[in-house]
């Protein structure tokens, strides 16, 4: 990252955890530092402008989420969950998604059955999707349940299914 572009190495987002309480979720940087300076919080794209030279790289193999980690060990999040959403975001979607306040039930992951299954949001419809699977997830949760995820979280890194 360094190597690559001027700023820091690590990313300070705030997220949405476990019933609305905000977090700072940590991550490799990707983008480039004034990313969303002139837009302000969008989604990401594909072939998005902002990445840095590696950022492409770090994303599709998820390198970028190793750092979240951290915020398992500081109680903020879970191994597998829900994924974590910006505050701005789930504002908007709580208006316009029923119940997507129930997936803040539980504590947010680092991947998901909605992450594994489905891919990065470019719509509405997209994310509406991904609110049903967080939703069965929820009302399935069991040691199980998280195995399953996580062995087809591996077969999603190694073949870089769904990344941006």
């Amino acid at each position: 990252i360094k190597l690559t572009s001027r700023g820091p190495i690590f990313y300070f987002q705030e997220r949405v955890g476990r019933d609305g309480h905000p977090f700072k979720m940590y991550k490799f940087r990707t983008m480039r530092v004034d990313a969303e300076k002139g837009t302000g919080a969008v989604w990401a794209q594909k072939n998005d402008p902002r990445l840095i030279p590696v950022g492409g790289f770090l994303r599709k193999t998820h390198i970028d989420e190793i750092p979240q980690f951290m915020n398992v060990l500081r109680g903020e999040m879970s191994v597998v969950g829900p994924r974590p959403e910006r505050p701005s975001f789930v504002t908007k979607l709580k208006e316009q998604i029923p119940d997507y306040e129930k997936r803040l039930a539980v504590k947010p992951g680092i991947t998901g059955l909605a992450q594994v299954w489905h891919r990065y949001d470019e719509t509405i419809a997209d994310v509406r999707k991904k609110v049903k699977y967080d939703l069965l997830y929820i009302k399935k949760v069991c040691l199980w349940t998280d195995l399953m995820i996580l062995l087809r979280t591996v077969r999603v890194v190694f073949t870089g299914e769904g990344a941006r």
